[in-house]
């Protein structure tokens, strides 16, 4: 499977984020929100975006913890199954392809207005749609020859629209009058709620970073510090624009203008203020157009990944090193978009699907936590689980009831697609359990037959973490492991492992079981309390072997009053005899991390103690 090369670094992730949020949301919709709740809308944007809050810890997390292409897509599918998965896959790539193609439209609406009162020249209804036909297309090909290009050219056009809010927050706060924030809350707090329900979608763009995870250089750093602080700065702008803007406009000029911020400027920077926040609108629709065409394709890459969609979706360029097929089926379904489609329906559509991926995701964050999985380490931790994300799926609930029906009727459509597509292609095509199939083995006592997604998530940390295999690493993938229930004797347990031993070898079980008890004999390798490193040497050459032991109701070893949980027994020649003691120092340095008996102990099952070891975040000695 062709991997995608990591080309964003933190000032691409924030750049994404920026500009996925700043575009028809601070442009646009201000006009169309200050008619429902007047001066109230401040109130609105500030609610939105403490709503938004918890979906952007959520996926902060569980891209630390999964950073692949997809992002919602891939952790709903391995927290709740394929079903949901390619619900979230096929709804979400819907969703940020459409609002892309809004974005574009919405930048040719701005173009033939401005355009009108430079030469007077009216752009009908289909010049318009052949403008945002060409730039769709333009971003399209930009995404197809290189990531990298396409996140320089996001950091430039979000360094532009960050400047001139600035200035415009900057030279506005002197002009604004104080009467006209009156009756703040006079449109009560209900309508407040369902206003920010209608802006919300202003802040929904940010989480598409988590698309773009497989992307991104030191993802652990990056991608939590590139949302969290988008978010923050985001927030402060949308909170200071939209406060100017209802300050210096009157009621009747606010609720009826398509350009209310442009227009803003005008009161006190002259035409000159409102042909550069104009330009700031242009700047904000190309930045979300071209992150949208980004993040978008990575969905059906990553569903064609897991064999939910044909192959030729998951094909890497070998050129650009960028999945060309997806960029481009992507590009098409919005120039149809553009075409075809019923804008206010499907922005409604849209906007719902937006809000039950956020759900989802929340429940992602309890799923994967309760599962216990060992290998789902994610570097960075939503704060208040589970409580704030029980919180964010109640009010998100909320804000889908004034949704309408044919929003819902068309996600539900979705669904009901994705469990037809479910049976038509995808079943008995895969066989990874996901993450709550791991909370129902725990509940029901009955042990899951495969481990598939435990080792998944061990070696995309591994890539994660750039932890190059040594050798240690590679006898601990091919050890044997006893995981051994009620009380034994060491002898007992001595005997166990020389049988297995024996093979591994080519030693008779009986010299080294004798050797094992001499060993013991010798000297206790009761190294600490519960913690037992029995090692022997073995006749011949080039022989070296490992035996984990997990003892649940402990082992009983001679001279020690606490019995053994935990065993490595080592075996080796004479001329590996540097080697053992570089094993010795691996286990030690293991040994120490934090919680490592506590994850030793209730690990389900003989792989999870094997990746235990291997996530280990001990040295690597590559030499030998």
């Amino acid at each position: 499977m062709a991997k995608l090369q990591r080309q964003l670094g933190f000032l691409g992730v924030f750049s994404v984020g920026v500009g996925a949020m700043i575009s028809s949301g601070l442009f646009i919709l201000p006009a169309l929100a200050y008619s429902k709740a007047g001066s109230g809308i401040i109130v609105s944007y500030l609610l939105a975006s403490i709503l938004i809050l918890p979906s952007v810890l959520s996926k902060a997390e569980l891209t630390t913890a999964m950073p692949k292409a997809g992002g919602t897509y891939f952790f709903i599918e391995r927290s709740l199954g394929s079903t949901w998965g390619l619900f979230s896959g096929f709804a979400g790539w819907f969703s940020l392809a459409l609002k892309s193609a809004f974005a574009v439209v919405g930048m040719a609406i701005i173009v033939s207005v401005l355009l009108k009162s430079i030469s007077g020249i009216e752009l009908y209804e289909h010049h318009l749609k052949i403008i945002a036909i060409v730039c769709c297309l333009g971003f399209t090909l930009l995404n197809i020859i290189s990531v990298k290009q396409t996140g320089r050219l996001q950091i430039f056009l979000v360094g532009i629209l960050l400047a001139i809010l600035v200035v415009f927050s900057g030279l506005g706060i002197g002009s604004v009058e104080s009467f006209r924030y009156e009756g703040l809350l006079s449109n009560g707090w209900g309508v407040i709620f369902a206003t920010s329900g209608l802006v919300f979608i202003s802040f929904g763009g940010l989480t598409k970073i988590a698309s773009i995870a497989e992307e991104v250089k030191n993802p652990s750093r990056n991608l939590p510090l590139g949302m969290i602080l988008a978010w923050l700065v985001v927030t402060l702008l949308y909170i200071s624009v939209v406060t100017i803007t209802v300050g210096v406009l009157s009621s009747d000029e606010l609720s009826a203008s398509y350009m209310p911020i442009s227009l803003a400027a005008s009161k006190f920077m002259g035409s000159w203020g409102f042909w550069i926040l104009s330009i700031a609108a242009i700047a904000a629709f190309l930045t979300t157009a071209n992150g949208g065409i980004l993040t978008a394709s990575r969905s059906p890459m990553a569903m064609s990944r897991d064999r939910l969609l044909p192959s030729v979706f998951a094909r890497v360029n070998k050129k650009f090193g960028t999945p060309h097929i997806s960029v481009l089926i992507t590009g098409v379904f919005m120039v149809g978009a553009i075409v075809f489609l019923d804008l206010e329906t499907l922005v409604k559509t849209a906007s719902t699907i937006m809000i039950i991926l956020f759900m989802l995701a929340n429940a992602s964050v309890i799923i994967m936590r309760e599962s216990r999985i060992q290998s789902y380490r994610p570097k960075f931790k939503s704060p208040l689980y589970p409580y704030m994300h029980i919180f964010a799926i109640v009010a998100y609930a909320l804000l889908i009831i004034d949704m309408g029906k044919v929003p819902l009727l068309i996600t539900a459509g979705f669904f009901v697609f994705s469990i037809a597509w479910f049976f038509i292609y995808v079943y008995n095509r895969g066989d990874r359990a996901s993450a709550i199939m791991h909370i129902v083995e725990r509940v029901t006592a009955k042990e899951l037959q495969t481990v598939t997604l435990e080792n998944e998530l061990r070696d995309i940390l591994i890539e994660r973490d750039e932890i190059i295999e040594d050798r240690f690493d590679k006898l601990i993938k091919n050890c044997e492991i006893l995981d051994i229930k009620g009380s034994k004797t060491a002898e007992e347990v001595f005997r166990q492992a020389s049988v297995i031993l024996e093979k591994r070898l080519d030693t008779s079980e009986y010299v080294l079981f004798e050797k094992f008890i001499h060993r013991e004999g010798e000297g206790g390798t009761v190294v600490q309390p519960g913690f037992a490193i029995p090692h022997i040497i073995v006749e011949g050459t080039n022989k070296f072997d490992i035996l984990l032991v997990r003892a649940v109701d402990g082992i009983k070893f001679p001279h020690t009053k606490e019995p053994v949980k935990i065993m490595f027994a080592l075996a080796g020649s004479q001329d590996e005899r540097n080697y053992h003691l570089r094993a010795l120092m691996a286990i030690a340095q293991i040994s120490q991390e934090k919680n490592f008996e506590h994850r030793w102990m209730t690990a389900r099952d003989s792989e999870s103690i094997r990746n235990l070891i291997l996530l280990s975040t001990r040295p690597r000695d590559t030499k030998f």
